[in-house]
């Protein structure tokens, strides 16, 4: 895995890598907005886990997840992390959160 200077750099990287989709978290899911398409936990993987810290605020604390569904359909997730992190069931939590993280 690649160490990324800001979150910006992470995510125009993965793009050029075809991490093209815009995935946001659901309780229960990952959801495209887009395409409107859901996938369960056990319906992608995640490949890759880079973590941004703020010099200046927690606000700016924040995960990028390199994720491809088994569909073959590739895309990224921006999530916050500590008080802000989203609401997720365990099993999306454990698929998300059960990945190793590189410190950007």
């Amino acid at each position: 895995m690649k160490n990324y200077e800001s979150l910006v750099d992470a995510l125009s990287d993965l793009k050029k890598r075809g991490y093209d989709a815009d995935f946001e978290a659901a309780p229960f899911c990952l959801y495209c907005g887009d395409l409107d398409i859901r996938f369960n936990p056990e319906e992608f993987n995640v490949d890759e886990v880079y973590r941004f810290e703020g010099d200046s605020s927690v606000d700016d604390n924040s995960i990028v997840y390199a994720i491809t569904s088994h569909e073959g359909m590739k895309g990224t997730l921006v999530d916050a992390y500590g008080a802000y992190s989203e609401n997720l069931n365990f099993d999306m939590a454990r698929k998300l959160h059960g990945h190793h993280l590189v410190n950007s």
